[in-house]
């Protein structure tokens, strides 16, 4: 595994040993996780998906079998593959099948196109690419063809077809590049063992969201991850009743991790993928599978959300809470989210990287209008500094600086990046303007000018 420990940052041993001693750590793989779930929540529907409904046994099963497909296909533990994929089962199934396998998902938004995967594809070396045929008229086969051609590394493409709908690849094929094309469907063989592998190692990538042409590889381990999402789940006091609606992209931190897809499997919850996420489908959906929490990037969602209610007439009354991002939320519409969805607000800042702020479910109304909370772990360790790198008095704005058990050190192979980014004693430079308001919560203004 040392391929993966190349070019990424670890946390210096002290932190270690801090977050180990304080529980936030506990030595689990994330796959492993599933195989525990499984077990306790075996008959539970895990994943729904329009009418497709899978049980936690018969995805562990799937990931086994599809696991094994990629072993069988010439994946290795270490190695990276790209995944660009909608919000549909294959998405879990399949980074949990990787990371059962031993390799490395890299977590690609639907949106990026050749500039951006192919310099990911660079950074990382990866062997691999998960992606439909086709999607909403762009060809990422022929994209991830063209990467294939340019890059040495990349020599497996695992395309996802539409239910139905003829494969452009009925079986394996290879191109002029010793490109080797598969069905994904056709990833599938006996459950064989697993490789070990430490938790402390990279369970997936994760790219940054920053206004840099060119994206910021972040690794995210299996330790870090999984205590990230536990917390969240203990924060809004998620259980096995629980039903979360991923509407956001489910490889952004946000839908994957803050709690999400992977905090709400952790309690035995279902998750609701939604791969259109229109505001008339998705408040079908809550009403079709009883929806209890959901998360939104920004206001203006909310409120094209709250414009379609009356047309689609959906009963929306299992909501009990609404996750949003991006910034203060308009008084008016909080108002009108309380008074047409009746549920609970959480104010939320989170970033790739890992820094996560959010109010909390008993927070009088005042915080959660007027901040983004306070930092999700008792061992996040805030800062808010001036241009002179010095920390400004309470109320004052300033540049947001993180550290903490769920916040990366570096950046992966990016020296230069991560020279601009972090500080010498390791807290993360968010680029972000806060201040802190007198009873510790705080206010996240935007960007850096």
């Amino acid at each position: 595994m040392r391929s993966v420990l190349d070019g990424r940052t670890p946390w210096p041993e002290e932190f270690t040993d801090r977050y180990w001693a304080a529980g936030h750590w506990r030595g689990c793989t994330l796959d492993n996780l599933l195989r525990g779930w499984a077990l306790e929540y075996g008959p539970r529907t895990a994943l729904v998906q329009g009418g497709t409904r899978i049980t936690y046994a018969a995805l562990n099963r799937r990931v086994d079998r599809m696991a094994a497909g990629f072993h069988l296909r010439g994946l290795r533990p270490g190695q990276r593959v790209l995944v660009q994929l909608p919000n549909v089962p294959e998405f879990v199934i399949t980074v949990f099948a990787l990371m059962r396998v031993g390799a490395v998902p890299v977590l690609c938004p639907l949106s990026h196109r050749a500039p951006e995967v192919s310099h990911v594809a660079r950074v990382t070396q990866a062997v691999g690419y998960v992606g439909p045929s086709a999607y909403r008229g762009f060809d990422h086969t022929a994209m991830a063809a063209d990467i294939a051609a340019r890059r040495p590394f990349l020599r497996r493409v695992f395309t996802l077809d539409a239910p139905g709908a003829p494969s452009a690849y009925g079986g394996a094929t290879t191109d002029p590049s010793g490109c080797h094309y598969f069905p994904l469907g056709s990833v599938d063989a006996p459950a064989r063992p697993a490789p070990a592998h430490s938790a402390e190692q990279v369970a997936f990538f994760l790219l940054s969201d920053d206004a840099a042409a060119e994206p910021g590889v972040i690794p995210r381990t299996h330790d870090d991850y999984a205590y990230q999402a536990r917390a969240a789940a203990e924060l809004l006091s998620l259980t096995e009743h629980d039903v979360y609606l991923a509407a956001l992209p489910a490889g952004s931190g946000f839908a994957l991790g803050c709690p999400g897809i992977v905090g709400t499997l952790s309690v035995g919850g279902t998750v609701v993928l939604v791969e259109f996420p229109e505001p008339a489908a998705c408040l079908r959906a809550i009403g079709r599978e009883r929806v209890t929490v959901t998360s939104l990037a920004t206001e203006t969602t909310a409120r094209l959300w709250l414009d379609a209610l009356p047309a689609v007439r959906a009963d929306v009354s299992s909501l009990r809470l609404v996750q949003i991002g991006a910034g203060p939320l308009p008084r008016a519409t909080a108002a009108r989210m309380r008074s047409e969805l009746d549920c609970r607000l959480q104010q939320v800042f989170g970033m790739p990287e890992g820094v996560l702020v959010l109010t909390r479910p008993g927070d009088p109304d005042e915080t959660v209008l007027s901040t983004q909370g306070r930092p999700l772990s008792p061992d996040d360790e805030i800062r808010i500094v001036g241009a002179d790198g010095q920390d400004v008095p309470d109320g004052e704005p300033g540049e947001l600086l993180v550290r903490g058990p769920y916040t990366l050190r570096g950046y992966y192979r990016a020296p230069d990046r991560n020279a601009r980014s972090f500080t010498a004693d390791g807290y993360f430079r968010t680029g972000r303007v806060a201040r802190r308001a007198p009873d510790g919560n705080l206010i996240v203004a935007g960007r850096l000018g």
